[in-house]
């Protein structure tokens, strides 16, 4: 009788052939069959191999192959702490929450205070301020990078201001170190929402490194993909402390799964009100959450990760080939750019069509769409113009001229590592007919 060593060995290898008879059926892109998405995962065997593998031990919760996942996104950071969660939008939680505790004292975030925002942007970096009562106060961004300038963010700080969160659009960072700087001189937390630009660098320096705390989203359209998944990331053991309780139901344990008594005072510390010696592991310090991951996600991370630098350089050459071919069609449309000091692990391709072109967006995404070349909206355009934004507590400093325009006129396309080199041609092409 053959042992689990064997046994699993064997399954692997079958899972190998597989995947190598699966690839035998694809067949060549085709343009007047086949759609252009503008994401989706890029995977090989590895992939597949990896989720098997981590079935098979059957842990399912967080195990082994998450250890490996964290270590891994932490080693190519270069950041002290990574703590993996079930989406990018619970990383956001998290990271905010995390501001929230009693445990930072003066510094903690409550209810009234203020946080520098965009309202161009996704939902998901908004609405942990929001679900926690703290005052959203939006900024306008440029056309062209997506990006609020320093101007806008320092005119934006108040008596109640307590952090700066937003995300780096589309994979192009905002103007980090100088924004660090910025939250340094005020007291305010910096947090980087950095679900759309894994692998972006600022001033030599990867995004998601800088604030106090980062976010990232592990999505299918993502850079990296679990299926649903995200993480944060920060250099502060205290605030990775605390972040772990709120994604481990607010317990004050920062024991590991399956691991008891780390700090050697499990029966022998006084809680609130609680009896002296109560249990550690079963104190609760904040109001937290279940968002673990499961291991199967985290096998299939892991393999990912391995990908990660192909990925990065395949989505910047397939921004480069996008912008040179519609660098023709600049009187019409605003293309995608990035601040000076900022090397983007691209998540899209990002355009506005100038109202003066004579075009709307409609003819424009119209005449792709009929081609089975897949678009987006940039996010939510103006979020305060959404029904579930209505009536919440909010501010807004200066005008939000560029981001009700982008509500209006900008869309974007993919550049994700899955796009051919035949395939983008055939998006200029699009885009050359419509526009002459």
């Amino acid at each position: 009788m053959k042992d689990k060593t064997t046994l699993r060995k064997e399954i692997l290898e079958k899972v190998q052939e597989f995947h190598e008879a699966s690839q035998r059926e694809k067949r060549a892109f085709s343009p007047d069959k086949d759609v252009v998405h503008y994401a989706g995962r890029v995977h090989d065997a590895d992939e597949l191999i990896s989720l098997v593998d981590s079935s098979l031990d059957f842990w399912l919760t967080s195990g082994r192959f998450t250890e490996e996942f964290e270590t891994g996104l932490a080693d190519f950071l270069g950041t002290e702490n990574v703590l993996t969660v079930n989406s990018g939008s619970s990383a956001n939680l998290v990271a905010f929450s995390t501001l929230t505790s009693p445990k930072l004292l003066d510094r903690r975030i409550l209810p009234g205070d203020e946080v520098i925002t965009v309202a161009a942007g996704f939902p998901t970096t908004v609405n942990p301020i929001i679900q926690n009562r703290a005052v959203p106060v939006f900024v306008d961004v440029e056309l062209g990078t997506y990006t609020p300038t320093l101007e806008r963010i320092e005119a934006a700080i108040g008596q109640r201001t307590k952090a700066v969160m937003m995300a780096h659009t589309m994979g192009v960072p905002f103007e980090l170190r100088e924004l660090k700087d910025i939250c340094d001189r005020n007291n305010l937390w910096l947090v980087e929402d950095n679900c759309d630009a894994l692998g972006s660098r600022y001033d030599g320096r990867y995004t998601g490194t800088f604030g106090d705390l980062s976010t990232f989203s592990f999505y299918p359209a993502h850079h990296i993909t679990m299926g649903e998944g995200g993480a944060v990331a920060t250099n502060d053991d205290n605030l990775a402390r605390i972040a772990r309780s709120f994604r481990d139901w607010g317990r004050d344990c920062y024991c590991a799964g399956g691991e008891n008594n780390t700090c050697g005072k499990r029966f022998s510390q006084q809680f609130g009100s609680l009896p002296y010696g109560y249990d550690h592991k079963y104190v609760y310090s904040h109001i937290g959450y279940n968002l673990k991951i499961t291991d199967m996600q985290a096998a299939v991370g892991a393999a990912q990760l391995r990908k990660l630098s192909g990925f990065i350089e395949a989505r910047k050459r397939n921004h480069a080939k996008i912008s040179a071919g519609l660098k023709k069609h600049e009187d019409k449309l605003i293309l995608h750019t990035c601040p000076a000091k900022a090397d983007p692990s691209w998540f899209g391709y990002v355009i506005t069509v100038r109202p003066e072109s004579g075009l709307t967006r409609a003819e424009v995404v119209g005449a792709l769409e009929a081609a089975r070349i897949e678009t987006r909206n940039l996010f939510c355009g103006n979020l305060l113009r959404h029904p579930a934004y209505q009536g919440i507590e909010h501010r807004v400093v200066g005008e939000l001229t560029n981001t009700d325009l982008i509500t209006s006129n900008t869309f974007f396309i993919g550049v994700y590592p899955g796009l051919t080199a035949l395939m983008i041609d055939y998006i200029l092409g699009v885009f050359d007919k419509k526009l002459g």
